[in-house]
């Protein structure tokens, strides 16, 4: 999701020339984190902190299941979270070590359970939703005034699509995104775990992967504030983004963001520590940290996503707690929806359909 300007898997030592006494290692997203914070957690600890970043879950996942990750903070989402804790990946907190924890926000703690059964081994980093980013002028040029910003239409619908193509469009590469957000399109279980249904979601992506330019996570972030593509589905924090860094360029990009109008899908990046962590004491340490009220909100003001931490909402600038984009209204609330991980069996149906829609063939 957002992030920085933090790039590949290089480490990132930022206080040069000073002796630590012990590291901690954190992987987490690409473009995820204010950079101060990495500086203030080192100050603040004595821990020197090596920090790489990933930009898909399936990546993560990988390094987690084959065991022997090296890291002691990882950030998988809620529905890989739970798939990991099943197989062993991870151990639970010791939250004789998190005093902090008591900053957690119960609406959202009430959500994870249903990946972390009484958040035991993870606490919620950030959550948002996964919808559309638009670049106003672009679309309305291409598609009228009436152009359908808020809807699964805008970009499920192979009419839209095909005058899109012109200006650009990227997709998240998240089967688990993408496929519940075309069966919810048309109608079916977002949540459907029947391989014949998962099977109707490919055929509304088939219909439109001509006019996809690119499958990317994180890509998509510069493109559309630089206005080289004007449509992207992505995840929400990064098309705030996009939004706010066209705006500072001042380039005449006018980004729109919305959570589709018939039901968006909520997720939740959770920070978990490792079964194999090499150094869990310092791992507690940094998510303590980061439960902090200030430094969580500094995390948020950074980043544009809401966070799970309740005690930060008196610190967060208001271009965040006040937008609706990033923390909904009831009303939005109750229209999102979440999905469970998929079992292995159907996990290989997914991959195999994805693999499909994203070669075209």
């Amino acid at each position: 999701m957002i992030k920085s300007l933090l790039t590949g898997t290089a480490a990132v030592a930022l206080l040069a020339g000073t002796a630590f006494a012990e590291e901690v290692r954190v992987y987490n997203w690409s473009d995820y984190i204010d950079e101060d914070l990495l500086a203030k957690f080192e100050e603040d600890t004595g821990i020197k902190l090596i920090y790489d970043v990933f930009d898909s879950n399936e990546l993560l996942e990988t390094k987690m299941l084959s065991g022997g990750s090296g890291y002691d903070v990882v950030v998988p989402s809620g529905t890989f979270l739970q798939r990991q804790i099943t197989a062993g990946a991870f151990q639970k907190l010791d939250r004789s070590k998190l005093p902090n924890i008591e900053n957690m926000w119960d609406v959202v703690e009430s959500r994870t359970e249903q990946y972390d059964p009484d958040n035991a081994y993870s606490v919620n980093y950030m959550w948002g939703t996964t919808g559309i980013g638009a670049n106003v002028g672009k679309v309305q040029e291409l598609l009228g005034a009436d152009a359908p910003l808020d809807s699964l239409e805008l970009v499920l619908n192979p009419d839209n699509m095909s005058k899109l193509a012109e200006c650009g469009v990227h997709f998240l590469d998240a089967p688990a995104e993408m496929l519940p957000m075309a069966l919810k399109y048309i109608g079916e279980d977002p949540d459907s775990h029947d391989p014949e249904v998962i099977a109707k979601a490919e055929e509304v992506m088939t219909k439109i992967r001509p006019f996809i330019q690119k499958f990317h996570s994180s890509e998509y972030i510069n493109a559309l504030a630089n206005g080289d593509i004007c449509v992207a589905v992505g995840w929400s924090g990064d098309i705030l983004q996009a939004r706010d860094r066209a705006a500072e360029a001042d380039n005449g990009v006018v980004i729109a963001y919305n959570a589709a109008k018939e039901g968006a899908q909520m997720w939740f990046d959770q920070m978990a520590i490792p079964v194999d962590a090499p150094n869990p004491d310092a791992a507690h340490k940094f998510l303590n940290f980061i439960m902090d009220a200030e430094n969580m909100a500094a995390a948020s003001n950074y980043v544009y996503y809401a966070n799970g931490n309740k005690a930060s909402q008196e610190f967060l600038v208001e271009d965040v707690s006040g937008d609706p984009a990033i923390y909904p209204d009831a009303a939005t609330l109750e229209n999102l929806f979440t999905t469970r991980p998929y079992p292995p069996k159907v996990q290989r149906v997914v991959t195999r359909s994805w693999t499909k829609i994203k070669s075209g063939t």
